[in-house]
């Protein structure tokens, strides 16, 4: 039995994960963290250092405001964390790394299964093609999300950085240069809109062939079940930087 820790307890994704967990007889949450109690079966806090539960893993969709106390806490305690908040600054992700050199801690762009694959996909994809074929990203979300590009495609773009022998350029906008496309670029394109919950596009396009990669949810519970997965796949884990390659590895 994993115990958890949810930060962001009452949020969407917390929601999302409460519902997983209680389907699921090898968990349980025993406490969470949020600035509202909506009467649920466990605990509620306002701050981690509040809680006084014990538990296994700490499971992280809060905000980004808060994502360095929880850190800060699952490094002071030596206790796995799943961190699944996205938006994080380059500083927070840089903070990640560091102390992972002390504590257990699992960070992905994104905690869907399916959209690791498709960046494993991708990136074998992009060792083939990138002679021949340019390469463009679509993201498409809801009108709710707050970042931009999607951290999920910025990690399909790294992963096609790792495969190709060249040095991308990231191009974000081109509406403010009259030039061809670089061969070397890798556009990154975004759209907000309505209740869309994720969808990626890696579109590779050659002389008279387009190859297309999507993926696309349809319920945030396929976020929950892989952070769920995690922190199963945390419990009792020396410290180091984990990710969804190792879990899908060793599933």
């Amino acid at each position: 039995m994993t115990s958890i820790l949810l930060c962001g307890a009452n949020g969407k994704m917390g929601r999302a994960v409460d519902s997983i967990v209680t389907a699921d007889n090898d968990a349980k949450i025993v406490a969470g963290i949020d600035l509202i109690d909506n009467g649920n079966s466990y605990p509620v806090y306002m701050s981690i250092y509040d809680v006084k539960e014990n538990f296994d893993v700490i499971i992280d969709f809060s905000h980004p405001s808060v994502t360095d106390s929880i850190l800060d806490y699952a490094k002071e305690n030596n206790i796995p964390a799943v961190i699944c908040t996205t938006g994080l600054s380059k500083e927070q992700i840089s903070k990640i790394e560091f102390y992972s050199k002390e504590v257990p801690l699992f960070f992905s762009a994104n905690m869907s299964i399916g959209i690791n694959l498709l960046i494993d996909l991708v990136k074998r994809a992009s060792r083939i093609l990138e002679e021949n074929f340019d390469i463009e990203i679509i993201e498409k979300h809801h009108n709710l999300k707050l970042d931009a590009p999607s951290g999920t495609a910025l990690a399909i773009a790294d992963g096609i950085s790792e495969a190709v022998s060249f040095n991308p350029e990231y191009v974000y906008d081109r509406h403010s240069v009259r030039k061809k496309r670089d061969k070397a670029e890798i556009g990154i394109h975004s759209m907000r809109g309505g209740t869309i919950v994720g969808e990626h596009s890696v579109i590779f396009a050659g002389n008279n062939e387009v190859i297309e990669i999507n993926h696309s949810a349809t319920s945030k519970e396929v976020f929950a079940v892989g952070a769920v997965k995690a922190a199963k796949f945390m419990k009792g884990k020396p410290s180091g930087l984990y990710n969804m390659t190792q879990l899908i590895a060793e599933s």
